[in-house]
């Protein structure tokens, strides 16, 4: 019975932060498009400030616009009135952040906001307080009620506001038009940048490393050079090195099945004459994605042609799976 109890408890705070987030979506409105609009117009920054929880929330927004193609910064503003005021230029655009919208630390920066010209955008649970109606734009976050027993702790107000903040950060993002390209830049580490940058050209085996064999090839010469290159296949080409097909050393087990004969036979008989292929610019995790939703199961290895289907490379899923691409 306690843990059904905690279950329940823990059920309603979901469903009351996720009624607060759905509470939002009309106040995407006049309001919501001046802010974007205010932002994209700046020459400058997105400085973005909150104390306490609300801090919490502002840097994670600043951390979400930096890195999709808004320049901003956090400044706490406890820090802001010792000296990082300094940070702020006329060309910014401050986003103050407060539940109440009557933290101390934040208004006491405002007069000093204005005397530097910045422009102000309040994220606020209460549009008639302080920091709402000193505001050039105030934006509504309010919430009916914390989530949890007491109501006391932030829980909805804080999830309302970083929703709203992730709000304004993909509308800034579809505005400037940001491409995945510019946001694997500001991602070059993880698996963020391998997934976005890494192309199938950056993995690939080519020159002596590609295993390539005529049509008129034996299977056991064939054989030979997959084992010699060591990535379980080979791909099979014209006298202009036009893609014929492929032999995997899986092809020459299921013909040891019938007997040696096949071995000097040549290898168009056994080989698979339309295997699935890629070009060298396909992104790597395209690549991983093909071979892995293969049907009816999974391939280890993809030819890489250019536009007139020649053979410039072979990619193996280890290649990428060592790579971290996952």
């Amino acid at each position: 019975m306690a843990n059904k109890n905690l279950e329940t408890d823990a059920k309603e705070v979901l469903r009351m932060e996720a009624d607060a987030i759905l509470a939002l979506i009309p106040r995407v409105d006049e309001k919501f498009d001046a802010a974007v609009e205010m932002i994209l117009a700046t020459p400058g920054r997105v400085v973005v400030t909150g104390m306490g929880k609300s801090g919490h929330v502002g840097n994670k927004i600043a951390a979400t616009m930096a890195s999709t193609g808004t320049p901003s910064f956090f400044l706490h503003p406890a820090e802001a009135i010792h000296g990082d005021l300094g940070m702020v230029t006329a060309d910014d655009v401050v986003i103050a952040i407060s539940n109440s919208g009557e933290n101390g630390e934040v208004i006491k920066i405002y007069p000093s906001l204005r005397r530097i010209g910045a422009k102000i955008i309040a994220m606020v649970g209460n549009p008639e307080s302080t920091m709402g109606k000193q505001a050039d734009i105030c934006l509504n976050v309010g919430v009916v009620k914390e989530a949890g027993p007491l109501g006391l702790a932030p829980t909805s107000s804080t999830t309302a506001a970083m929703a709203f903040g992730d709000a304004l950060a993909m509308a800034l993002l579809s505005k400037r038009n940001f491409t995945a390209n510019q946001f694997a830049v500001f991602h070059p580490g993880g698996h963020l940048g391998r997934s976005l940058l890494l192309t199938v050209g950056n993995v690939m085996h080519t020159g002596d490393e590609n295993p390539l064999v005529k049509g008129t090839t034996t299977v056991q010469d064939a054989l030979f050079v997959i084992t010699d290159k060591g990535l379980g296949a080979v791909s099979v080409v014209d006298d202009k090195g036009v893609l014929q097909g492929l032999l995997t050393d899986g092809d020459i087990r299921r013909g040891l099945s019938k007997g040696v004969d096949f071995l000097k036979r040549p290898v168009t008989e056994l080989m698979t004459r339309t295997p699935k292929t890629i070009t060298e610019e396909k992104l790597a995790a395209a690549a991983l994605h093909l071979m892995e939703s293969h049907q009816p199961k999974p391939i280890t290895v993809l030819p890489v042609i250019d536009g007139e289907r020649k053979v410039v490379g072979l990619l193996h899923i280890t290649d990428l799976l060592r790579q971290g691409v996952v």
